[in-house]
């Protein structure tokens, strides 16, 4: 959306500006505010995570035990994951929403501001409550982070129990971010501003929140059987008492699937802001982008079994599992068709946000292919929890979801900041990472059509070589973040004034603002010609 024609008052009131001091933190209700506290919050997380998967690479990096038993290893690949998506991933998503969704539609803040403060504040409870899991008396949860019965409930430490509460904590505070991102797209927009002048993120983010509103609840439903079979005497998934392990992946699968989703449309939306930018060409059909992105939020709904081909569904189910999953990538294509078709006789310079970007575009399409060749159900069998699949789901996130935030973060950083960015240390960070994560991720293809099973301490000699290439692109990928941590750091300290334009071709309300914009962005909403 164009921001010519837009007219902007601004103001930066210091009568209401920031408090000082610790309490500004603790008690803030200002959007900027909150998407910071967001987003050094899941850098945080990042970095806990990310000291997981070089511990697990470690161990990898030859066969045989050398650094932690088996039973250690298992609670590092569920702490890992757990913390990454819902530590990392999903807390950086809804900061950018935060900073951005309302500058962005001419909104004076969000619209629940003190349930704004609220759902961030739950997050670190409910995280530290899940890291002492490891303190205590049998563990951390050794289960795999899609908890399934009966290792969550017969087999589980105790520890569970605290696994249980802590993602209730977090799905509460996604239902309260999601709740409060609608209400402020629906009610808050500037004056002129339909809905389909609305900015892609914005877009992205509606229908993001509307998908955590869906499937949260169906969470905290799946972890109070969990926490009933343990401690109440149930037996939803005990075969023993009558219950299905199999309805635990029904249930689980049905939140695991528009979840994938969950953390990857933002990042769409991200991008379909920096490739128009870095090209100098509007966006290549708008409208199609918004009805892709619908789509596959419908369409997510209808394929959560494709992750269940070898439990003995009825051919049938298979058929219509697999017919699905092949549907979902027809929206996804048209996404990337847009993006290649924007860049298309463009003008395009290569600066940090774009580097990523266009990574995030390749990268996640291989991502998208090998998604494709799991969805036939007579290969899945094949493939079927092996280290392919690690490929897979690792090549959607990473270069998906990751690379997306990092694209955001460089591209919206001046802005936020003020201070322009150190392109030479931006494109060492983004080199660093392409090569750590293609040497990471894309082996495990090979050595999961060999047969390794995903989830192993020890392997077999053939998988030796493979395995060691991981593990150094795992480091490689893993100490380049430092650099990210770095770079940020040194913006928010210092760097040469940015303009309010930041970069050439921008365009949107955010553009039209200071940089940093005033505390208070919008003293009357302005008016979109």
């Amino acid at each position: 959306m164009s921001a010519v024609g837009t007219e902007v008052d601004t103001h930066d009131d210091h009568h209401h500006g920031p408090a000082r001091g610790i309490g500004r933190w603790l008690f803030t209700t200002n959007h900027k505010d909150i998407g910071t506290l967001y987003l050094f919050f899941s850098l945080i997380m990042f970095l806990i995570g990310g000291s997981m998967a070089l511990l697990i690479r470690a161990e990898l990096f030859q066969p045989g035990l050398q650094l932690i038993e088996p039973g250690f290893f298992n609670q590092m690949t569920t702490l890992h994951g757990l913390i990454m998506v819902f530590g990392a991933v999903m807390p950086a998503f809804v900061g950018l929403a935060n900073w951005m969704i309302p500058i962005m539609i001419g909104a004076p803040d969000m619209a629940l501001p003190r349930m704004n403060n609220w759902s961030f504040w739950i997050l670190p409870f409910a995280f530290a409550m899940l890291l002492s899991s490891l303190f205590m008396e049998g563990g951390a949860p050794n289960f795999g982070w899609t908890f399934y019965a009966p290792l969550s409930t017969t087999y589980a430490p105790p520890s569970v129990t605290y696994f249980v509460f802590g993602v209730h904590m977090m799905g509460i505070s996604s239902i309260m971010g999601a709740i409060n991102i609608i209400a402020t797209i629906t009610n808050m927009r500037a004056p002129g501003m339909t809905w389909m002048k609305l900015p892609l993120f914005v877009w992205t983010w509606l229908i993001t929140a509307f998908l955590l509103l869906a499937v949260m609840p169906v969470l905290a439903g799946v972890v109070t059987m969990v926490l009933t079979d343990v401690h109440f005497g149930t037996s939803f998934f005990n075969a023993a008492g009558g219950g299905d392990p199999v309805l635990f992946q029904h249930v689980f699968w049905f939140f695991g699937h528009p979840e994938v989703y969950i953390m990857i449309l933002p990042a769409f939306g991200i991008v379909s802001h920096i490739i128009p930018t870095f090209a100098r060409k509007p966006l290549f059909g708008y409208a199609s982008m918004v009805y892709a992105t619908a789509s596959i939020a419908v369409l997510s709904f209808t394929v959560w079994a494709h992750h269940m081909f070898t439990v003995g569904i009825p051919l049938a189910g298979e058929l219509f599992f697999m017919y699905a999953t092949m549907a979902i990538a027809v929206p996804t294509g048209v996404k990337v068709f847009n993006w290649m078709a924007t860049m298309w006789r463009g003008s395009i310079t290569f600066e940090t946000p774009m580097l990523f970007a266009l990574a995030f575009v390749v990268l996640f399409t291989i991502g998208g292919l090998s998604g494709l060749m799991l969805a036939i159900a007579p290969s899945d069998f094949q493939y079927h929890d092996t280290y392919f699949v690690v490929a897979h789901f690792h090549y959607v996130l990473v270069p998906g979801a990751v690379f997306g935030i990092m694209a955001g973060v460089y591209f919206w950083l001046p802005k936020w900041t003020g201070h322009v960015l150190d392109e030479r240390a931006g494109r060492r960070h983004f080199w660093l990472s392409f090569i750590g994560v293609n040497l990471t991720f894309f082996p495990m293809h090979f050595i999961g059509l060999a047969g390794m099973p995903r989830r192993i301490p020890d392997y077999a000699l053939q998988f030796a070589d493979f395995n060691m290439v991981a593990s150094i692109g795992a480091f490689l990928f893993g100490f380049s973040q430092l650099l990210f941590v770095w770079n940020v750091i040194s913006n928010i300290r210092k760097g040469r004034q940015a303009t309010d334009q930041v970069w050439e071709g921008a365009q949107g309300l955010e553009w039209e603002l200071s940089s940093p914009p005033p505390y208070h962005s919008f003293s009357e909403p302005p008016k979109v010609n």
